[in-house]
């Protein structure tokens, strides 16, 4: 994984998982971060495709979670500690939403590392490395039930699904 992402994918599925949560302990909690962390990598990498797209996103920063916030009524909550919570200034609402559609949205998902691959991603990944968004068994889909559920995600998909199939559309520019 290119190091330069790394921020913005630990935060942005950090930021999912805490708009969504697991229910049901421990073992659901790490199986939903495994989920919104393949989500969001995918997402990331598709949205920064090439080391400059990386870097620029470095220098110019993500956006932070603000809007996100605020449409899953968590805007209060991130003013309350504004310490404690300086990480949402590395979440990216695009990554966000994309990650947010692959996840309600198997035949994306899957479209979406596809097209990593046909890329000629710089960072690898397969179908193996991405099983839990792909292939989610019953103990996946419990964990992010919240995570999954299309109703209650589509406020933050709907934000940039446009984009997101634009993006996997065969012939677009590779930066989105």
């Amino acid at each position: 994984m290119k190091a330069d992402l790394s921020p913005v994918i630990a935060a942005t599925a950090q930021w999912l998982t805490c708009a969504y949560p697991a229910s049901g302990g421990p073992m659901a909690s790490a199986l939903c971060e495994a989920q919104a962390r393949q989500a969001v990598t995918v997402a990331a990498r598709l949205r920064y495709p090439t080391p400059m797209d990386a870097a620029l996103m470095g220098m110019a920063g993500p956006g932070g979670s603000a809007r996100l916030d605020w449409i899953t009524g968590a805007d209060g909550t991130a003013a309350a500690d504004p310490d404690g919570h300086a990480w949402r200034t590395w979440v990216d609402e695009v990554v966000a939403s994309w990650a947010a559609c692959l996840l309600t949205d198997p035949r994306l998902a899957e479209q979406a590392v596809t097209a990593l691959a046909e890329d000629g991603d710089r960072t690898g990944g397969t179908p193996a490395e991405f099983r839990h968004l792909l292939a989610p068994d019953d103990h996946d889909r419990r964990a992010a039930a919240l995570l999954r559920h299309p109703d209650l995600v589509a406020p933050v998909a709907a934000l940039h699904h446009p984009e997101l199939l634009t993006r996997l559309t065969p012939g677009q520019a590779q930066a989105a």
